[in-house]
């Protein structure tokens, strides 16, 4: 039986769908056009006072990465070159103000490598990093994301119609990274609703992180539990069970959070500019491109947060310690002083690097993976669908969201 036919798709929608109660805490409900505020502030100041959600005008709490802090002074940077000082300033500026212990306390992201800083972040990274090299791109689409993609197509292709974002966007990257743990299909969705239950995603994994301590597979899950770090005296060490616990909670919500967003996002993009759309058809080396561009130019985390820990004079306001300065990587991603009309959708524009992926020590482990998903599944699309259009007779694809952003339903007609 293939995915598409065990996955429930009122569920999918249910999880994946920004307007929803799984996703409204981080602004879901928003659905104007951040930019041209962001363009406003980032003139006004490229540092100021407040928040993110703030400072766009949205009415109501938003939680995010360093969010809510109720009892900490809130910055947000606006622009790329105070971003960019930030990223690069790792001792001042870090991604939690405690050091953390997966051994210690609640199993969850804010527990794992997300949260680790220098040294220790370093040692963890380390172990897992390989699997996610450009390198190794082959072995994710080889092993889940090719399969994944055509038995999803297979789903719909007769119909002459999808919905993509549910039908297609949103479970390649969740059957992906449960697939790399050996999770069943059938409960690839009970894992992802359970992301704020960390110790039911324990009783779903501990099972096969015990089998895979036994007899390790070519996956993920056996890379973790096979992986060793050096102990005090320098004797290699076992990740432990807690250890792992939190790796895979912080690689499931990355995994199956963020590019299904992305791709949707892509495919938003390139099915509103018909005439560019047939010439990636015709050019599959302007893919690529297309997938950078629409990185910069709308990503779907527009937001990211570092922890002050010392005070600072930074890009004309000062930061006291134990403050909380936002990056606001969206608005850094158009600034006008790094980028030539930055408002504008262009994949033919000289390649520079954006904060899509975030930058310096943290860095996104995943960005390669999630641009081979994309780049795989819209290349899917383009082989096996011909005359891939948009559903005239349907609401057009917006893109909503605050502190996490993607497009609304997306439903295309083919053939």
């Amino acid at each position: 039986m293939s995915p598409a036919t065990q996955l429930d798709r009122d569920r999918v929608r249910e999880l994946f769908d920004l307007r929803g109660s799984y996703l409204i805490q981080t602004g879901g409900d928003y659905e104007d056009d951040p930019y041209p505020i962001w363009h406003r502030l980032r003139a006004q100041a490229p540092v100021q006072p407040g928040t993110v959600h703030e400072l766009t005008g949205y009415p109501r709490q938003a939680v995010f990465h360093g969010l809510p802090e109720p009892d900490r002074e809130h910055f947000s940077a606006f622009g790329f070159a105070a971003c960019d000082s930030a990223y690069r300033n790792p001792e001042v500026f870090v991604s939690a103000p405690h050091p953390v212990d997966p051994n210690q306390g609640p199993v969850g992201a804010s527990n794992s490598m997300l949260a680790m800083n220098g040294i220790q972040h370093r040692r963890y990274r380390a172990l897992v990093q390989p699997s996610f090299t450009p390198a190794n791109a082959g072995w994710w689409i080889s092993h889940w994301i090719e399969r994944t993609v055509h038995e999803l197509i297979d789903g719909f292709i007769d119909a002459g119609r999808a919905e993509l974002n549910v039908d297609f966007c949103a479970a390649i990257p969740v059957l992906t990274i449960t697939g790399s743990f050996g999770v069943p299909v059938d409960q690839a969705l009970e894992i992802r609703a359970a992301l704020h239950r960390p110790d039911r995603v324990v009783e779903l994994i501990g099972p096969l992180v015990a089998a895979r301590r036994e007899s390790p597979c070519d996956d993920l899950l056996s890379v973790l539990a096979q992986a060793e770090l050096p102990g005090e005296d320098g004797t290699p060490e076992r990740l432990t069970d807690a250890e792992i616990h939190s790796f895979a909670v912080l690689l499931l919500t990355a995994g199956s959070g963020t590019t299904w967003k992305q791709m949707g996002i892509t495919l938003t993009a390139l099915l509103q500019r018909p005439e560019l759309l047939e010439a990636i058809r015709a050019d599959r080396t302007l893919l690529r491109p297309a997938i950078d561009e629409a990185l910069r130019w709308q990503p779907t985390d527009p937001m990211f947060s570092r922890y002050v820990m010392r005070d600072i004079d930074f890009h004309g306001v000062h930061l006291p310690e134990g403050a909380v300065l936002h990056l606001g990587v969206a608005a850094a991603n158009r600034d006008p002083a790094r980028w030539p009309d930055p408002d504008v959708y262009d994949i033919t524009r000289k390649p520079r690097p954006s904060f899509a992926f975030g930058s310096g020590a943290h860095a996104c482990l995943g960005m390669h993976v999630a641009k081979a998903e994309m780049a795989t599944g819209i290349g899917a699309l383009l082989d096996r669908l011909p005359n891939l259009r948009l559903d005239p007779d349907a609401p057009p694809p917006r893109v909503i969201g605050l502190y996490e952003r993607g497009a609304t339903e997306i439903p295309v007609l083919f053939g």
